[in-house]
C-alpha cells in the first residue's frame, strides 16, 4: 500500500521539524531580546566584536584537522594571501585553488 503522506511524512517526523523551527524561531527572537536588555559596555563590546571571527575559527578548524596535508596547505596560503592583499574573497579563491589543485595532484 502506498504512503499517502507526501514526501513520506510520518507524523513524528513532522512533529520533529516544526518542533525544531520554533526552537530556531525562539532563539532568533530571544536573541535579540536579551540583546536588547544588556548593557553594551566595553568588555561586552569586544566580546561581540570578537564573536565573528571565533566563529570561523571554530568551523574551519576541524576541516583542516580531517582535510590532511591539501588543507594545511590551503590554510596557509589562504593566510598569506591575507595578510598580504586584506581582501576576503581573494583569500578564499586561493585557498579553493590550493587545495583544489593539490587534491587533483593526489596530495
Amino acid at each position: 500500500m502506498p504512503d499517502p503522506s507526501p514526501f513520506g511524512l510520518t507524523a513524528g517526523s513532522l512533529a520533529a521539524i516544526v518542533a525544531m523551527a520554533l526552537a530556531s524561531y525562539l532563539c532568533r527572537v530571544l536573541g535579540v531580546w536579551l540583546m536588547a536588555h544588556v548593557p553594551l559596555t566595553q568588555p561586552v563590546r569586544r566580546g561581540l566584536a570578537a564573536l565573528p571571527g571565533s566563529i570561523i575559527v571554530a568551523i574551519i578548524a576541524p576541516l583542516v584537522m580531517r582535510g590532511g596535508p591539501s588543507a594545511l596547505a590551503a590554510l596557509a596560503a589562504a593566510l598569506v594571501s591575507m595578510l598580504i592583499k586584506r581582501n576576503e574573497l581573494l583569500a578564499l579563491a586561493v585557498g579553493l585553488s590550493v587545495v583544489s589543485l593539490l587534491r587533483a595532484w593526489g596530495v
